[in-house]
């Protein structure tokens, strides 16, 4: 579809509108902008622009789109795995994509774009130095095969990190490359050696780097001591690792240990992000409700945890998070006001779900409050499903989806799955929601 819906909720508004799969396609406009990829992931380069990429599955790659003028139109690049965009065509990836863009530009004054995807042979990555005309891919970019579910963070102007778990023992792997993507020839474990209880008994969150400090931090979630690995228990412990070595060694860390075992924040995906004065910030969810906890020495004590969803979004899963100037923080989740105390699997089909936004200006404060809103009208009704490709109810959401923030307007654009009108998996499509109107983040007013 080519129309634009506006959306206005107290002091914000929002246009939305859904993006088009076939390269050079500028959304909204006269062209028919439908596509049929989904859980897609965005970012916001220092110049403004912003980056936007969304999977089509295993095996059939991955698609990509910019916008330069704030997000309020995409242009839809040519694939970064380089697939043909007619229907069979074939790619290395697909599955799992996250996109980085480097915080320093290289040597032509462009900031490197990079899109990870999942095969589960390996992970590729697909680079460009261009602004997205053209791509460059390594399709073997785990230095250890046979993988899932990927997150990449760049550094500086060619450094680039991806994190995953290696299937065989369920590690948080973390590959570093300081040539664009080119090699990967750095190799850490996000699970230090008196943590290794916390093996086979992890749920990954993001990576993310501090592109000031340069410390990486790696979110996940889990047990909470070596005794729950012999009598299990929920994943009710928030970590974090953190190198400041960049990337050689991890230590890791608790954010949050819930003493209910029957909590469980193991659910699509822990979220973390830093604001520019190097306080970091982790969101994640027990399936119902939303909570932070943030840390201003570099990860060593946090405070938390602090509720972040109200009425009227009773359930809130799959958070994203975007912090810019000191203090200032976006998040947004999926998010309906039905909760009976299931598992959002089993909702009825009257659950109506929205992307739900929320801005805290002096986030680093105990005590501080959230404006939120709906910035999207409905995007899908009834169950959702977190359980990845195990899943048997509804998984039209998929499994996360972001925001990011223009660092040169404080305004912010958000990517999510869509699957209206609603015929059953059918009308699956990658959509945005640009804000136009409201307070802004990165000293933005």
């Amino acid at each position: 579809m080519d129309a634009t819906q506006s959306v206005s909720a107290g002091p914000f508004a929002f246009v939305n509108f859904s993006l088009g799969a076939a390269a050079g396609t500028v959304c909204p406009g006269p062209s028919r902008c439908t596509n049929g990829a989904a859980e897609p992931a965005i970012r916001a380069d220092a110049t403004g622009t912003f980056y936007v990429s969304s999977e089509l599955g295993l095996s059939a790659g991955t698609l990509a789109w910019k916008s330069t003028d704030g997000g309020l139109h995409y242009t839809a690049l040519e694939s970064p795995n380089q697939i043909s965009q007619g229907a069979g065509g074939l790619a290395p990836g697909g599955g799992d994509t996250d996109l980085s863009t480097a915080p320093q530009p290289n040597a032509s004054g462009v900031h490197n774009v990079y899109v990870a995807s999942l095969s589960l042979a390996n992970v590729t990555v697909s680079t460009s130095k261009d602004g997205g005309q053209t791509w460059s891919k390594n399709i073997l970019s785990a230095t250890i095969p046979g993988d899932d579910r990927e997150w990449i963070a760049a550094d500086q102007a060619t450094k680039v990190c991806i994190s995953y778990h290696d299937i065989v023992t369920f590690n948080i792997d973390v590959s570093c490359s300081f040539d664009a993507g080119a090699t990967f020839t750095q190799l850490g474990s996000a699970i230090d050696a008196a943590h290794a209880f916390l093996l086979e008994e992890n749920s990954t969150g993001n990576l993310v780097i501090d592109p000031n400090s340069h410390v990486i931090y790696q979110v996940f979630s889990g047990i909470a001591n070596a005794a729950e690995a012999v009598l299990p228990a929920s994943y009710h412990a928030v970590w974090i690792a953190i190198s400041r070595d960049g990337g050689q060694t991890f230590t890791d860390q608790a954010v949050y240990v819930n003493p209910s075992t029957s909590v469980s924040y193991g659910h699509q995906f822990v979220n973390a992000t830093v604001d520019r004065a190097g306080t970091v910030y982790v969101v994640y969810n027990d399936n119902h409700n939303l909570f932070y906890s943030f840390s201003t020495n570099s990860g060593l004590t946090w405070t938390g945890p602090i509720q972040i969803n109200q009425a009227p979004s009773a359930t809130a899963v799959m958070p994203w998070s975007v912090a810019c100037a000191p203090g200032q923080l976006n998040v947004v989740w999926y998010g309906t006001s039905f909760f009976d105390g299931t598992a959002p699997d089993n909702y009825p089909a009257s659950a109506a779900w929205y992307v739900f936004f929320a801005q805290n200006r002096n986030a680093a404060a105990a005590g501080s409050k959230f404006t939120q809103v709906a910035a999207t009208p409905v995007i899908h009704f009834g169950g959702v499903c977190e359980g990845g490709i195990s899943c048997t109810g509804n998984r039209d959401l998929y499994d996360d989806f972001g925001i990011a923030v223009s660092p040169t307007t404080g305004a912010a654009s958000i990517t999510y799955s869509d699957d209206q009108p609603g015929n059953t998996g059918s009308d699956d499509h990658t959509a945005i929601a640009t804000q136009t109107a409201g307070p802004r983040i990165c000293g933005g007013s």
